[in-house]
């Protein structure tokens, strides 16, 4: 059902991954979906992991959608000014929904493999953060500008689980806390406008570099409980799933309601009856059907008899989540 017809988005790091699902999902749902990324064609690639603007470009119009791809480096405010000028123009000022999704992060955190921040190079910070939580303000400034004079708008932050448990170190969960309270602080001030603004938590999400994790923890055929977690891509969801979330969720009437808050992507996904690209429905992270096997590894093959329970948050800072404690 094409429930965005009419309506302007933008996704911000498109050219592959969570950004990729998600044009896609947008674009599945009717939207005009603009994407940038710093890739045009996969003749530009400079690593192993293929991906590009025309490939994402294909995939929104195979499901009937429309996409406008711009070729943008977020690390240069400059190039990230024009682009918004040329949505302005293009639009006649109209941009319904922005999805900061940009992250240059990865391969930094890949490269250091576990090491902990101090044997790192104080760069880690940059490259986690730049292409990031940086972005991520320059973009909705820009948006918001667009959005607040028209009085309508959903800005969506992807930020993750480990704003509130250590995942992937130092530089990369203070950058994800930091999302978290980007959104909740521009929906203070976006309110009086009826613009919206959340941050969106995805699960354990299948991208292009997830998987190769989950390969090499294959090849290393290990029994340990932990990397069994990866190859055996328990509870994945796919790059699409969010894209089906955001898109449902900006169709609710009283989005405003939802504003400065985390919205998880499996929680919104059960609310609105959504199935993943496989037409499978992968359960929150603080639900029980998740944690019991993920502790008790032999129960995944039996993981459809656990109740979807929510864990209150209560509870998880207690005794799982790390988040500072007051």
């Amino acid at each position: 059902m094409k429930y965005l017809q009419g309506k302007v988005v933008l996704v911000t790091g498109a050219t592959r991954g969570i950004g990729k699902g998600i044009a896609v999902g947008l674009g599945e749902a009717g939207a005009t979906v603009y994407i940038t990324g710093r890739r045009l064609d996969d003749s530009d690639a400079s690593d192993d992991v293929s991906g590009s603007l025309t490939g994402t470009k294909l995939a929104v119009e195979a499901v009937g959608g429309v996409c406008i791809p711009v070729q943008v480096d977020h690390s240069d405010d400059r190039q990230v000014s024009l682009l918004f000028e040329q949505i302005q123009q293009e639009q006649d000022g109209q941009l319904d929904i922005l999805v900061n999704n940009a992250y240059a992060g990865v391969r930094a955190l890949s490269d250091i493999q576990g090491q902990p921040f101090w044997d790192c190079d104080p760069s880690l910070w940059d490259a986690c953060n730049n292409v990031g939580l940086r972005s991520h303000y320059i973009a909705s400034v820009f948006a918001a500008r667009m959005m607040s004079k028209r009085r309508q708008g959903l800005i969506c932050t992807i930020s993750s689980w480990g704003g509130m448990n250590y995942i992937f170190g130092a530089a990369y969960g203070t950058g994800k806390a930091g999302c978290d309270r980007l959104a909740a602080d521009m929906a203070v001030e976006l309110q009086p406008y009826n613009v919206t603004s959340v941050a969106i938590w995805p699960g354990i999400v299948g991208t292009e570099q997830f998987s190769r994790l989950a390969s090499a923890v294959e090849r290393e055929n290990t029994t340990d409980p932990q990397s069994s977690f990866f190859s055996d891509r328990y509870n994945w969801e796919t790059p699409l799933f969010t894209g089906r979330a955001i898109a449902k969720l900006a169709t609710e009437i009283n989005l405003i309601q939802r504003t400065g808050k985390v919205q998880i992507v499996a929680e919104l996904a059960r609310k609105y009856g959504l199935v993943d690209e496989n037409n499978t429905r992968p359960v929150s992270l603080r639900s029980l059907r998740f944690l019991l096997p993920l502790g008790i590894p032999f129960l995944r093959k039996y993981a459809q008899f656990i109740p979807d329970i929510y864990i209150p948050w209560s509870l998880l800072l207690l005794r799982v989540l790390k988040s500072p404690q007051i």
